[in-house]
């Protein structure tokens, strides 16, 4: 990735890049990946130091890295703070939760936790984004991560699945309303991937062998594998890649 240039379509020197949820896992190593291609990062979370340490490390590395703290749950302070900022022209989504039960036992609180920061808030946060770059003429690139089950189903996955099915359905009303602005719109989709929000349920021996059978590249996920997929959509190489979803599951959602 040190070795892009202005040269390569998959360059992003030049760009910056808001990533949500970038203190741990998955979006830690968006963040990285994205400034390694040459993008200035701003990484936001709400645990500030966590994410003051994030970037200290990615600053140490000589990469392009700041950080804007957020609680998510704060939408009105959010799209304000984004209003007054430049246009970003990266925004990865990378927050998520999970909180798994049967259908007929799933809470009102269980389902509004997972839906208010799956789906709503990536809703206006992107929304905030995506008039930002039409205000300034900016031809940016919206990545949500979503996830398999959000083109499948799962037992005791109902909420989650929701939320999911719902981001991509968003993903495709987007780009079709923000196409005309250049403005790029889509997910990536990853299976299990090996961090702290999934090791506890894949401690479980026989659920992760469970997991593996259905991966049909028999391995779990790695948070490089998403982010990779990430630096793809976010530059001049998927320049024509708009309501789409990239779908790194190993094969899962083939059958």
């Amino acid at each position: 990735m040190n070795s892009l240039n202005h040269h390569s379509p998959f360059s992003l020197i030049g760009k910056t890049a808001l990533v949500l949820g970038a203190s741990k896992g998955i979006g830690k190593a968006i963040s990285q990946t994205l400034c390694e291609a040459g993008a200035m990062v701003t990484l936001s979370a709400r645990d500030t130091p966590v994410l003051a340490d994030c970037v200290k490390k990615l600053q140490e590395m000589g990469l392009n890295a700041q950080s804007l703290p957020f609680d998510l749950s704060e939408i009105k302070k959010i799209k304000l703070v984004l209003s007054k900022l430049p246009a970003f022209d990266i925004v990865v989504y990378s927050a998520g939760i999970a909180k798994h039960a049967p259908f007929l036992e799933i809470s009102e609180s269980q389902y509004y936790d997972v839906m208010s920061l799956n789906l709503d808030a990536a809703f206006w946060v992107s929304q905030a984004s995506a008039r930002q770059m039409v205000i300034e003429n900016k031809q940016g690139s919206i990545i949500f991560i979503s996830s398999q089950m959000g083109h499948v189903g799962g037992s005791a996955r109902s909420v989650y699945c929701a939320s999911k099915h719902g981001l991509e359905g968003l993903t495709k009303s987007m780009a079709i309303e923000l196409g005309a602005h250049g403005i790029r719109v889509n997910t990536v989709a990853p299976t299990f991937v090996e961090t702290e929000f999934t090791r506890q349920a894949l401690s479980n021996e026989s659920f992760h062998q469970s997991v593996l059978s259905k991966i049909k590249l028999g391995r779990l996920g790695l948070p490089s594998d998403v982010a990779y997929a990430c630096c793809y959509l976010a530059s001049d190489a998927a320049s024509l890649v708009t309501g789409t979803s990239l779908v790194v599951d190993g094969g899962w959602t083939a059958e």
